[in-house]
């Protein structure tokens, strides 16, 4: 029985790799130990509902701002995947089979929680034949039967080894947002991706708006892998020539020594002049800090997605 909570058995394709030196973190990017009542009953009720949350699972540095007020990222179709991006923290090898009860279990949740935006991501599913695609509508459906009134944000993955058509089936179960991550630039994909295609991420995310162009498209990327601003500014330009609402980008923070170095700490400086750039390129919306993550602030932004539409709408 592996044990996820050992690096070497969580990411075996990475143990014989030699380590990356972890450099020390600037101040801008640190963050308190997560902790308190909130936290504590965010926990339990992912635990008590044998959830698994990409918060937990790929290390993220906000996880204690947002248990604490009772958000979470649930991530469906357990927590092992079958890809081994370099960056990632998720465990890679070979997935269970998938559980038909997790999509009640995932409502009953989002209802607990009261919430009201929630985002569902997942691991990469290359071993099934539709990538998950039913798995995520079954679970936007029951989160709709029991929430009504509660957004719904998915962030998908690449459905690369499936018929084109499985698409369809996610998008017509109608989440509000619909997020795919292009994670960095094109030219960094074989060494911080590898397995998946950049443009076949981008078309998948012009198909979501050619199937139901009233639906929100959002993808996003890190910086610090060693990218220069220029490819930072092309993937910009891409992402608008496919019709993305909502752009968000966050400084790479590597998990362990195993994992894809650290290049460079970008400033926040930096990151606001990536802000501005993307407004001026179109974008609805844009998220552009050190700690920026795709699910950061997510019920709070899909308010301001929303806005920034009827605006755009009531002008022209």
């Amino acid at each position: 029985m592996r044990d996820l909570k050992i690096p070497g058995e969580r990411h075996p394709e990475k143990a014989h790799r030699p380590d990356n030196a972890q450099p020390k973190k600037p101040s801008w990017i640190r963050v308190k130990a997560p902790g308190g009542p909130g936290y504590n009953d965010t926990h339990k009720i992912m635990r008590d509902h044998g959830l698994s949350t990409v918060c937990e699972e790929a290390g993220c540095p906000n996880v204690g701002e947002c248990w604490s007020r009772g958000h979470a990222t649930m991530m469906i179709m357990g927590e092992i995947c079958t890809r081994g991006c370099t960056f990632c923290n998720v465990a890679t090898g070979r997935p269970d089979a998938l559980d038909v009860f997790e999509p009640g279990r995932v409502a009953h949740a989002v209802h607990k929680l009261g919430l009201q935006h929630v985002v569902i991501t997942s691991v990469d599913r290359d071993d099934l034949e539709d990538g998950g695609a039913d798995h995520f509508a079954q679970t936007i459906r029951a989160i709709r039967h029991r929430s009504p009134e509660t957004t719904i944000e998915i962030l998908t993955p690449d459905f690369l080894k499936c018929d084109p058509s499985v698409l369809e089936i996610v998008v017509e179960a109608k989440p509000d947002v619909f997020n795919h991550n292009l994670e960095t630039v094109p030219g960094l994909y074989p060494t911080v991706r590898p397995g998946a295609r950049y443009f076949h991420s981008l078309r998948l995310l012009q198909r979501v708006k050619e199937l139901d162009p009233t639906m929100f498209t959002k993808s996003g990327i890190m910086v610090g892998l060693g990218e220069d601003k220029q490819g930072v500014q092309q993937v910009m330009d891409d992402m608008r020539a496919a019709d993305i609402d909502f752009l968000t980008i966050g400084q790479y923070l590597q998990p362990t020594p195993k994992h894809h170095a650290v290049e460079r700490f970008v400033t926040p400086e930096e990151f606001k002049a990536y802000e501005k750039a993307a407004f001026g390129k179109g974008f609805l919306m844009v998220s552009a800090t050190p700690l920026t993550r795709s699910s950061y602030h997510a019920g709070d932004d899909f308010a301001r997605l929303r806005e920034a539409r009827l605006r755009k709408h009531n002008q022209s």
